[in-house]
């Protein structure tokens, strides 16, 4: 003897035996489920008008391409001096929004004064993974700096190493 079909899956059989022709003298055979399905209310939204897609997730845009390095030369030059660094910046105990905003006005000021080397101290972070020193280059690889950032490295040891970056910066145009 055969169970009885559950609500779910009489109304799924239901739907499967709509769509197939019964042989000649032959019939659909019944659900006897029906009387446990509930009455479908008047006022409720037609079933077979499709749902609303839920709300997607924000895509977080991806972050520019980074930086491209300093020109060897170029940095050999800076860390034994014969390039003298003529800026720099200490991003210490600031607030991400607050370093972010010091850097660009800092940057941008610096190439208006025709500077072409500078160092930009973040710190290491805590245990080394600090927010300012993975966010820095991204930050000088997104406009407006991508336009006068020639190339950024990380800092010889005498400058402060793993938390601090030189960053040479494009001449500026003359007029």
């Amino acid at each position: 003897m055969a169970r009885k079909l559950k609500p779910d899956e009489a109304r799924l059989w239901s739907h499967v035996a709509s769509t197939v022709k019964p042989r000649p003298g032959m019939a659909l055979p019944s659900v006897e489920a029906d009387a446990d399905r509930p009455k479908p209310d008047p006022h409720a939204a037609p079933a077979h008008l499709p749902v609303a897609p839920a709300a997607k997730k924000p895509v977080r845009p991806r972050p520019p391409p980074p930086p491209d390095p300093i020109e060897p030369g170029r940095k050999r030059r800076i860390v034994r001096g014969h390039e003298p660094l003529e800026a720099r910046i200490d991003l210490h105990f600031m607030t991400h929004d607050r370093a972010r905003a010091a850097l660009e006005a800092f940057l941008l000021r610096a190439h208006a004064n025709g500077v072409r080397e500078v160092l930009v101290i973040t710190g290491k972070g805590t245990l080394g993974e600090g927010i300012l020193r993975r966010q820095t280059p991204e930050w000088l690889a997104a406009p407006p700096l991508r336009a006068i950032v020639a190339g950024v490295s990380k800092a010889d040891r005498r400058h402060g190493g793993e938390g601090a970056l030189y960053v040479a910066l494009k001449a500026k145009a003359r007029t």
